[in-house]
Order: C-alpha cells, then structure tokens, then sequence
C-alpha cells in the first residue's frame, strides 16, 4: 500500500478543540462494511444499534499529565513528555525532550517551584531517562507539574478541564499519554443501559505511547515500523470472549489501541506484554468482528487500521460523508460504529 493511500482532505476547521458537554450526544456514523453502507445517529443511542449477547471491549488505561514544562540552568527551556517508566536505573522515566541541543547526562531541569529533574542516561537517541533530583520521587513531579498532553492539533494550551474530559469514565491504571478516545462518549448511565439490554463489557489495558501517533513516513505502509506499547488482557476479559464467541455475539473492540490488543494476543497468546503490532490494510482479523473509533488523521497507522477493517475506498467514502455532514473529527470529536 502506498503511503499516499493514506491521504484524504480535513478541512482544519472540523478539527474539534473542545469536548462538548454531553459525551453521549456525540454524532455517530454508522458504516456497514458489508454493504458499505452509511447512517447517521446519536452515540446514546448505540444500544439500538447492537445486539444482545454483542460485547464491548474497553481500554481502561488512564491518561497520566505526561506534559513537563522544564528549564536548564543556563536557561534553554526544555520541554519534556514522559513516555514510560524505564526498567533501569530505578525511579528512572523514558521521556521524549524538546530541546534546542540534545541533553547530556547529569544535566539538570529546573521546574517552576524550584524542584529539579536529571538526565541520567539516554535510552537511544532522543529519549533521555530522566529521574527527580535530590531523591524526589517522579510521580510527585509529575502530580505537581504534569499537565496533559494533548494531541498538536489541539490548538489551545491543555485547561484544568482537560483532566477529567480528556479521560473515559472507567479509566483505572495511569499510564497512557493520550486518551483511547473512542471510549470518551460513554457515560456509566449509557455503560449501565447497554448492560440492562444484554451488551456486556468488559476490559483490558494497553497504555497508549508515542507508537500510535507516529506519523507513517514509508514509502509502501508496510514499512513503517511501531513502537511498542504495553497491554494486558485479564483472565476476565479473556472469559467474556471466550463466551460471546461460543454464543454467537460480536467482539466489539472500544477503540483501535483495543483491537492491537486484542489481535496481538490472538497472534501470540500472550496476555500481558508489549506490542508493536501495526494492522495495516491486508490483516486478517481473528477477535475483533466491528469496532467503535473516531475519526483520524491522514498518513495515521490509526487510520491504516480502519481501512484494514472496513476497506480503504469503503473508509474514504465514508469520511466524505462525515465531511459533508460536518462531523467533528480528531480525539474531542465525533464517532463512528465499523459493523
């Protein structure tokens, strides 16, 4: 696949900027991938659209502020986005730095309230490891200083707002820097209605990293190369397929950083670890039968994805029509069911 198949026109100004109030009266566009087919709906009304014995796989990772805004002594700012914490030294973070010259080891990172971190290693170029100075723990800097790190195309500086819309409802273990975004329309009165209709739910864990907002820069897609990101799929969730299947329900995957997942155990067996898998169009699908997610971006492996599920001319025609009609596209945007 040429990366220029990747490619379709967002006009800017549908890029959405701000959640709106009701997370479940986001639009939703409805793509039948059998028939290509479109219709047009409200996310509230998603249990219409499902059936009983259909289940929902949740990504609950919660978004941690990963955002450092930092200073060098000599004054350069420095500005830090926390990837992950590293295996070695311990206490150490994996950071990606946004620096006018690359960070030397020992060099110090004022913050605002005079704390301080320190370079103390490079994990590979461009990715120092950054520990807290004078035996302050990370996490307490990142609870004092941390801001979210929204997406570069929110265009505004992240508000206290941020901390609770730029996170799903169910979110639990902290350790992804960005929202799985097609779980921020549900609400716990609309989890609690699908439920009372017989659509389960059920969770799993990937903490997204910088791997799925990578740019794909290869010439052929297939090229491009994913950084992995940590998953883990509970012996509970794995029950819950392993009975939707027997029974004739639907997988239905919240959201692509679910379906990598979701996929990467069904290729390896393994529930816990960490995945580089890029689904590009020509994967074979083996847990995921429909997914719920937003619209992407262009040139996107996130976008790769939904063209591998639903085809790359059926996922263009239905982005024009998501154009046309005036959806709002990006993380704070609207939705779209894959059936």
């Amino acid at each position: 696949m040429r990366l220029s198949e990747l490619d379709y026109d967002l006009p800017e100004e549908l890029i959405a900027q701000e959640p709106i109030a009701d997370r479940a009266a986001a639009r939703l566009l409805v793509l039948d991938r059998r028939s290509a087919a479109v219709t047009h709906s409200r996310f509230y009304k998603l249990g219409r659209l499902l059936r009983e014995g259909d289940l929902l796989v949740l990504n609950n990772t919660r978004v941690f502020p990963a955002r450092l805004k930092t200073r060098k002594e000599s004054g350069g700012a420095v500005e830090l986005l926390l990837v992950r914490r590293a295996d070695t030294p311990p206490g150490a973070w994996i950071a990606l730095a946004r620096s006018h010259r690359t960070l030397r080891d020992g060099t110090r990172l004022l913050l605002e309230d005079g704390r301080a971190l320190r370079v103390v290693g490079q994990h590979r170029p461009g990715r120092p490891l950054v520990m807290g100075d004078a035996g302050v723990a990370m996490e307490d800097l990142i609870a004092a200083a941390g801001v979210p790190a929204l997406p570069h195309y929110i265009r505004r500086p992240p508000g206290p707002a941020d901390l609770t819309e730029y996170q799903t409802v169910y979110a639990e273990p902290a350790g992804a820097i960005a929202a799985p975004t097609a779980g921020l329309h549900f609400t716990q009165a609309l989890l609690g209605e699908l439920a009372a209709a017989g659509i389960r739910s059920t969770v799993l864990t990937l903490h997204i990293g910088p791997g799925t907002f990578t740019p794909v820069r290869a010439a052929e897609v297939e090229g491009h190369s994913m950084e992995a990101e940590w998953y883990t799929i509970p012996p509970a969730a794995l029950a819950a397929i392993d009975s939707t299947r027997r029974l004739g329900g639907r997988v239905i995957a919240v959201g692509t950083s679910s379906t990598r997942a979701l996929e990467s155990y069904a290729i390896t067996g393994d529930t816990e670890g960490f995945t580089g898998l890029f689904i590009a169009p020509g994967f074979r699908f083996k847990l995921a039968d429909a997914m719920i997610t937003n619209f992407h971006m262009p040139r996107s492996t996130v976008l790769a994805l939904v063209m591998a599920l639903a085809g790359r001319d059926a996922i263009l025609a239905a982005y024009r029509e998501a154009i046309r009609h005036r959806y709002r596209f990006l993380s704070y945007g609207d939705a779209m069911l894959i059936i």
